[in-house]
């Protein structure tokens, strides 16, 4: 465990003490986790926590996020986990991909394992393509425009192309680390691929892809993907999906898991 890794335990441990709450689950969740971090990116780390029963047998309504401000490189920030159970059942993008971090940092209980089971159920291909291409589109739109651009944001544009390309392919959530998107997706022989790998490359070894000419075949490749998408997207299924009785279901008997005894569920 390195140093930042102790500061988050640390964090996540005082944030239950101070919130009198239990985090279930926490991860990295950016471009840690993506695979192209900088040398001074950020540790963005993600949770969800739960609450004791009187918490939420209330009629007034409470703040379901606990967010630190940003200290250092740490980047802390967490949902209740009612809150993500209702975003779970809208295909919600980020917690999909929370769940699949290659980087988590803490795991107790099953509830995350839990969650995780029903998540091809809840998967949309529209949903999620929507979400990325609105991403994809934002970055486009804001950064790579012109001859100069800033060289970095290509990743940013790329990721959830990549995406939609691999929803397209096998009809379920990507997975979050950027190689492998990449790999099956773009043929190793192409000007495309050499492109990538060779930014690639400068990012990890900590260059600062600040502005610069714009890379040709990337960028070729990102205005016919966006093009592409902007049309596939309407035409995607909304998936099976899980009812919200399963739903309620899981989360008393995760705050029976959670608290025990003290939750005065009996399961």
């Amino acid at each position: 465990m390195n140093n930042y890794q102790a500061a988050i335990m640390e964090q996540l441990a005082r944030i239950e003490r101070e919130e009198g709450v239990r985090i279930v689950y926490a991860c990295e969740s950016g471009s840690r986790a993506w695979g192209f971090p900088s040398q001074d990116s950020d540790y963005d780390v993600r949770f969800v926590y739960v609450r004791p029963l009187s918490w939420y047998l209330s009629i007034g309504a409470k703040r379901d996020v606990i967010e630190r401000p940003i200290s250092g490189m740490l980047d802390i920030n967490g949902w209740d986990l009612r809150k993500a159970l209702a975003l779970f059942r809208k295909s919600n993008p980020p917690l999909l991909e929370w769940l699949r971090s290659p980087l988590p940092y803490l795991e107790r209980y099953t509830v995350a394992e839990r969650i995780r089971a029903l998540a091809p159920q809840a998967f949309s291909p529209r949903s999620c393509i929507h979400h990325y291409l609105h991403m994809a589109r934002g970055n486009f739109r804001e950064y790579l425009q012109g001859e100069q651009v800033k060289a970095k944001k290509y990743f940013y544009v790329l990721r959830p192309l990549l995406a939609c390309a691999w929803i397209e392919r096998y009809n379920a959530m990507p997975p979050m680390d950027f190689d492998e998107l990449l790999t099956p997706l773009v043929p190793a022989d192409s000007a495309l691929y050499a492109a990538v790998q060779q930014l690639l490359a400068r990012k990890r070894a900590g260059e600062e892809l600040a502005i610069e000419a714009r890379v040709q075949p990337i960028h070729d490749f990102v205005e016919e993907q966006l093009d592409k998408y902007g049309q596939l997207a309407r035409e995607q299924g909304e998936g099976e999906g899980v009812t919200e009785e399963r739903l309620d279901a899981l989360f008393r008997e995760a705050l029976a898991e959670v608290w025990g005894k003290e939750s005065g569920i009996c399961i």
